[in-house]
């Protein structure tokens, strides 16, 4: 008995030991897992937790059951002075009029309140939501379904994607499963799930109006216009590539989630297009699909792992075709490559059309910057571009940053490209009858005045002759970047003319 006793008790302890190694493995291996890769370990070991209802099937009932708790509110207190205020009116001013962002303004510092949503994507407490709602925030409170309150940390946060990753603790939390962007449809149907309006949980339905939009919001963030006295200078690497939505959301939805009808995550809803301040129709969100690959950043390195291209480039439009003689309806014209980077080691060079990434058609930019932005430096990129009437492919491995100029004059000219950039506007060159008509040397026409651009803050209008940038004159595009090489004080001079005569603008570049 003595010595069955005795084996019984080796037993128990190897067991014990065994068990405990495996779990200290288990657990060490799960802190390496994405979060991705965390949620199919779950959803493999509780099958019965999966949504299974179809994508065209009208009843949202068991999405919202299974999505809404793990959807939670947020409360964030901040130190505000009247100087940090933001504003300007834009009709997609997120930042305040659409989400809750304090409004009113006082001479000295106070206490102020914002609030928003957000989603949990693990059990052990990491939430996204988006950068605005927590980043100028000195304590954040997260408020669960059930009425749990936890106070919350910032893992990470990015403005140039308005992401931002929290972390509470706690554990066993509800959590919303990763669905897959690229699969969206236009016309499908999803929920938004958030806290708009000061309210609890709030549902509602709509379908997806449209992918890859660009509203030119995340440019302006920080600032309440672009040209005034920003904080900080303005983000010219901001990637937008949201999902349009018409469902239902409003000041507090910011940072909430936007799911299929079978409770897959696919956006995190950021903006809305309003005249008013409230929904007016149109809500945008973030693609999931480059979420993943943003909170994967925080939580790894605390910041965003970006490859580069190197390359500057504008969308195809009327004008780049008129003035390049190029007869492509889609694509990115390259205006410059930048001196040992990645697109330069491929072999792309200025003036060609870069028309496919990954063999899909581009026809805005942001199909190409979305894709950049979920991967990594080091990763690979196929690119199909035109040159001299043919198309041909390269593969192109993205640095992490892009090379530094060697020499002051090429420093003049990357500063210029930032300016021109800066503009928001198209021009292609006058003829000789437009220069007679006004008895001028030299001009180049605006054709578009771009989105969030500084023509279009100044009120500048299509169709002005623009004849000097700082006091020299220009005939083409290259002309104006070479002539904003010499901004002085950071103020572009351009003068121009009109049928209502000659005009004179100063812009104050602020970086």
């Amino acid at each position: 008995m003595k010595k069955i006793g005795i084996s019984l008790l080796i037993a128990a302890v190897g067991g014990a030991v065994a068990i405990g190694g495996y779990k200290l493995f288990e657990n060490k291996q799960n802190e390496q897992m994405t979060f991705e890769e965390k949620q199919k370990v779950y959803f493999a070991n509780n099958p019965g937790s999966e949504i299974m209802s179809s994508t065209g099937n009208p009843d949202f009932t068991e999405a919202a059951a299974a999505v809404s708790p793990g959807v939670v509110h947020i409360k964030v207190t901040m130190t505000r002075r009247a100087s940090q205020g933001r504003g300007g009116g834009s009709p997609f001013d997120m930042f305040e009029e659409f989400f809750g962002m304090p409004q009113r303004r006082q001479a000295q510092p106070r206490q102020a309140t914002a609030s928003g949503s957000g989603v949990l994507i693990s059990p052990d407490g990491y939430i996204v939501t988006n950068n605005h709602v927590v980043e100028d925030a000195d304590k954040i409170e997260v408020k669960l379904t059930d009425q749990r309150t936890f106070e919350a940390k910032v893992i990470g946060r990015d403005a140039d994607f308005d992401l931002a990753l929290l972390k509470v603790t706690a554990s066993n939390l509800p959590f919303v499963k990763f669905g897959d962007s690229d699969n969206v449809r236009i016309g499908e149907w999803v929920l938004a799930v958030g806290y708009p309006l000061s309210l609890q949980s709030t549902v509602t339905a709509g379908i997806v109006s449209a992918k890859g939009r660009q509203i030119g919001i995340l440019g302006e963030q920080g600032q309440g216009s672009p040209y005034g006295q920003p904080q900080e200078p303005i983000v010219r690497t901001a990637v937008e590539s949201f999902i349009q939505t018409d469902a239902v959301i409003n000041k507090g939805n910011s940072g909430g989630a936007l799911v299929n009808t079978r409770g897959e995550l696919i956006g995190i809803n950021a903006a809305i297009a309003s005249p008013t301040g409230v929904y007016a129709g149109y809500g945008f969100a973030i693609p999931v699909n480059l979420v993943k690959k943003i909170v994967n950043d925080f939580k790894e390195f605390g910041t965003v792992q970006r490859g580069y291209v190197g390359i500057n480039f504008r969308e195809v439009d009327d004008a780049i075709r008129e003035e390049f003689k190029i007869d492509d309806i889609h694509g990115l014209y390259v205006f410059d490559v930048v001196k040992e980077g990645a697109a330069a080691a491929a072999g792309l060079q200025k003036g060609d059309v870069i028309t496919k990434v990954e063999g899909r058609t581009i026809y805005s930019s942001s199909d190409l910057q979305e894709r950049v932005a979920r991967l990594n430096p080091g990763d690979k990129l196929k690119l199909t571009y035109k040159r001299d009437g043919k198309e041909r492919d390269i593969t192109v491995t993205l640095k992490a940053q892009e090379a530094k100029k060697s020499s002051a004059d090429e420093e003049v000219s990357a500063s210029a490209t930032e300016i021109f950039n800066k503009l928001g506007a198209s021009f292609t060159p006058a003829s000789d009858a437009q220069k007679k008509k006004f008895g001028v040397n030299s001009g180049v026409v605006i054709k578009q005045v771009h989105r969030g651009g500084m023509f279009e803050y100044f009120g500048v209008e299509t169709g002005l002759i623009v004849t000097h940038v700082n006091g020299k004159p220009v005939n083409n595009v290259d002309d104006v970047e070479s002539a904003l090489g010499s901004t002085k004080r950071n103020i572009v001079r351009i003068t121009g003319v009109s049928e209502t005569g000659t005009t004179e603008f100063n812009f104050p570049i602020e970086f």
